[in-house]
């Protein structure tokens, strides 16, 4: 009778671990529940759950981006920020304004609060540099001694340097061979004039002359210049693209500027 009840006993033991071994194999093989509403049916017809974000292969599904009105946000002239439109007028001509005058895209498009600090900012640091260089230090000219790489920096402010393209070529009409003739005679009191030509640096010309009399100014004046050429690059950017179109939380309600 012991013994009988012996062999009841490990059959039991037997079984149990059995059951419970081949429950564990399927749960393994079955996604763990993590979303009640992505459930999905056994080939048994039991209602099997599935992980949420990812499908019957195991690959997560992409995650959830800010969708924006496509009739607001059309690619062309509208955006809209924190819900509000904002019409961006003809990009072209706003990034063209913007390079002639600096802040005037922003004007163009409505967006005053911009284009003032703009045009303060950008032309104040400019005709500063212009001025600590003893206004000699915006001038075009591609010599041979004198290939003045920087102008095309400081034309980034657009109509402010466009005289000196007009005294270069004057410049250009009164040399040869290399040398400035004798009949030049100096335009606007030689404002955004070239140096009289040679230019070397075994020689003293002109150049050696502004930098004799204006000093450490006349380095420091060119290189003010040509940061502002470059914040209005940025400038032109902002009137072409806009304001960053996408929602930004916490961010105040009222006009983009």
């Amino acid at each position: 009778m012991l013994l009988l009840r012996k062999a009841f006993f490990t059959i039991f033991v037997f079984s149990s671990f059995q059951s419970n071994s081949s429950n564990m194999a399927s749960r393994s093989r079955t996604p763990a529940p993590s979303d009640p509403d992505a459930r999905k049916a056994s080939p048994k017809g039991d209602a099997v759950d599935s992980p949420s974000g990812a499908d019957s292969k195991g690959k997560s599904k992409p995650s959830e981006q800010i969708e924006l009105d496509p009739e607001i946000l059309n690619g062309d002239t509208m955006i809209e920020v924190d819900g509000i439109e904002l019409d961006l007028k003809n990009r072209y001509l706003a990034a063209f304004l913007g390079w002639l005058l600096p802040g005037a895209g922003h004007f163009y498009q409505g967006r005053h609060a911009k284009g003032t600090l703009f045009v303060l900012c950008v032309l104040s640091i400019w005709f500063l540099g212009f001025s600590l260089g003893g206004w000699n230090v915006v001038y075009a000219s591609w010599q041979p001694g004198d290939r003045r790489w920087h102008y095309f920096l400081q034309a980034g402010v657009g109509a402010a340097a466009l005289p000196a393209l007009i005294q270069a070529d004057r410049m250009n009409r009164a040399t040869d061979r290399g040398r400035t003739l004798e009949s030049y005679r100096l335009r606007w009191n030689g404002f955004m004039a070239p140096p009289h030509r040679p230019v070397e640096e075994a020689e003293a010309d002109e150049v050696a002359a502004w930098y004799a009399r204006y000093g450490s100014g006349y380095e420091m004046g060119t290189w003010f210049t040509m940061i502002a050429g470059l914040l209005n690059f940025l400038i032109i950017y902002d009137a072409f693209g806009g304001p960053l179109a996408v929602p930004i939380s916490g961010k105040r309600q009222g006009n983009p500027i």
